[in-house]
């Protein structure tokens, strides 16, 4: 498992700016939901990636189908979707986001061949972990 220091998860989170969030849902009782909706409360951009609203407003954004349809540069890869689908968006993640500097994988979530893949790449990785409850610990919230 892969569980980077508290001070390297607060580096990252304080000098973020923007996420994609893979598996984003319009549904409010659904985790990708409430976590990309706490990100924006705190001033993070969120891009919702799911092929299924592609094209809708989600999150205030409008949703793409993959993460090569993403504009612009992306700092986290948050990752809302079963463990076995993980090594492929790695894989795209790290030819389609130049820059991008995490990969997070949500609670639950789990692949070690990503761990690879991203330490090759030179990316940090994080898996079985929400970025809304780090936060919460390590910075604190206004939401």
């Amino acid at each position: 498992m892969t569980y980077p220091s508290d001070e390297t998860l607060r580096d990252l989170l304080t000098s973020t700016r923007r996420f994609a969030c893979v598996g984003a849902s319009a549904n409010p009782a659904r985790p990708s939901h409430y976590v990309s909706q706490y990100l924006i409360a705190q001033g993070y951009r969120v891009v919702p990636v799911n092929p299924g609203l592609a094209g809708q407003e989600v999150f205030g954004a409008p949703a793409v189908a993959s993460l090569a349809q993403i504009e612009g540069p992306i700092d986290v890869l948050d990752v809302f979707r079963r463990s076995e689908a993980v090594p492929g968006l790695v894989r795209e993640a790290l030819r389609d986001l130049p820059g991008l500097r995490c990969v997070w994988l949500q609670l639950g979530v789990i692949s070690d061949e990503a761990v690879e893949m991203c330490h090759d790449a030179g990316v940090l990785f994080v898996q079985d972990r929400c970025t809304k409850i780090e936060h919460a610990r390590l910075i604190g919230t206004s939401a």
